[in-house]
């Protein structure tokens, strides 16, 4: 039969089936073959013990995406999570979650937690970097401000959160459901950045539809092999649109002359916030590889 990985912790998947949640380990070959079983992953289990209802996963079905840490598997969404404020926007590094989403066929979600430190002004200028582009929520955790906007954009699907350290992703994970009861770590008045303390990979159904990875969730990513400087400018959404009307057919959207980018940038079509921070990243890409 077929079922869903909703828990793995030692060796021992718990998988969702038809019949109920069944205890399974994975065949030896997964190991040989240096595959890793994930949460999230559709698999084909056979039942062992129907009383104890324990089986084994004899193999996974197609992955429309993975990660390998935390292992999770076929996510719908990332919630990428920053705050307004405390600790201030990191734009290169939220550049860097969607550019992963992107990459990955996952869809992103805004969110800017928060938003109670700081003025309606404030909160509505950082939404307007990305909300032509993205769905962006204005949320508080505290308040309970854009949980139900929230609850909304999920609903039917299986979303993750991402975002740096410190920024509120296991408080607004809690608010979404209250029985997940993850640890929130005391965040350091110094460093302004989160600990946290999940020791296992977890997925919960949450009221109206939809299912979250309880994770460690990603604080944090780098570039692989795979991700190069001279297609970067792909996974900016709004500068795929202007891309086709510079000069050049491999304009880099940095010093060309007659670049669409660059003069959308300058006509305020494109937020500067997103254009500065492509440049960073180009940068670092582009210096990668010499090493």
């Amino acid at each position: 039969m077929n079922g869903l990985i909703v828990k793995g912790i030692g060796g021992f998947y718990y998988i969702k089936t038809e019949i109920g949640l069944i205890e399974a380990k994975g065949r030896g070959i997964f190991r040989k073959q240096g595959i890793t079983l994930c949460v999230g992953d559709r698999v084909e289990v056979s039942l062992l013990d129907e009383t104890e209802k324990k089986g084994v996963i004899e193999s996974i079905l197609p992955r429309k995406n993975q990660f390998i840490r935390p292992p999770i598997a076929n996510i719908d969404t990332f919630i990428v999570v920053f705050a307004a404020a405390t600790p201030k926007p990191n734009y290169p590094v939220i550049d860097k979650f969607l550019i992963t989403a992107e990459a990955k066929s996952i869809e992103p979600i805004i969110c800017i937690n928060k938003c109670d430190l700081v003025s309606k002004a404030e909160a509505k200028e950082i939404s307007q970097i990305y909300d032509s582009i993205y769905p962006v929520v204005l949320m508080s955790s505290k308040t309970g401000q854009g949980l139900s906007q929230l609850k909304t954009l999920i609903h039917g699907k299986k979303a993750a959160f991402a975002g740096p350290s410190g920024v509120g992703k296991s408080s607004i994970l809690n608010a979404l459901h209250p029985k997940a009861q993850m640890e929130i770590g005391e965040i350091s008045k110094k460093t302004e950045r989160g600990k946290h303390t999940t020791r296992h990979v977890e997925m919960f159904s949450i009221e109206g539809g939809g299912m979250l990875f309880d994770t460690p969730g990603f604080t944090s990513f780098e570039f692989g092999d795979d991700m190069e400087a001279e297609t970067l400018g792909n996974y900016y959404r709004e500068f795929v649109k202007y891309s086709p009307m510079c000069r050049y057919d491999d304009c880099r959207h940095l010093r060309e002359p007659g670049c669409a980018v660059r003069e959308a940038v300058e006509s305020g079509e494109i937020n500067k916030l997103r254009y500065e921070p492509y440049k960073y990243l180009y940068e670092e890409l582009k210096n990668k590889r010499k090493y």
